[in-house]
């Protein structure tokens, strides 16, 4: 990543990895890092990684119609 750190790769929908195609921005908060990425169906998802807790969440931002 911009700051020496690692980028997501690919995250967990229940039991299915969804492999990350592409990290299409990336932001911070003063306890989070925010990464929007696309996978390869062309849907989009924010991830969150709270730092202090060492947590990731998801939302789904835009899905392929």
């Amino acid at each position: 990543g911009h700051r020496g750190e690692e980028e997501p790769l690919a995250f967990y929908l229940g039991e299915r990895r969804i492999p990350v195609m592409e990290v299409i921005d990336r932001w911070l908060s003063p306890d989070s890092r925010y990464f929007k990425v696309q996978v390869y169906d062309g849907s989009v998802y924010i991830l969150r990684h709270h730092e202090a807790a060492d947590e990731w969440d998801m939302t789904l931002f835009s899905q392929r119609p």
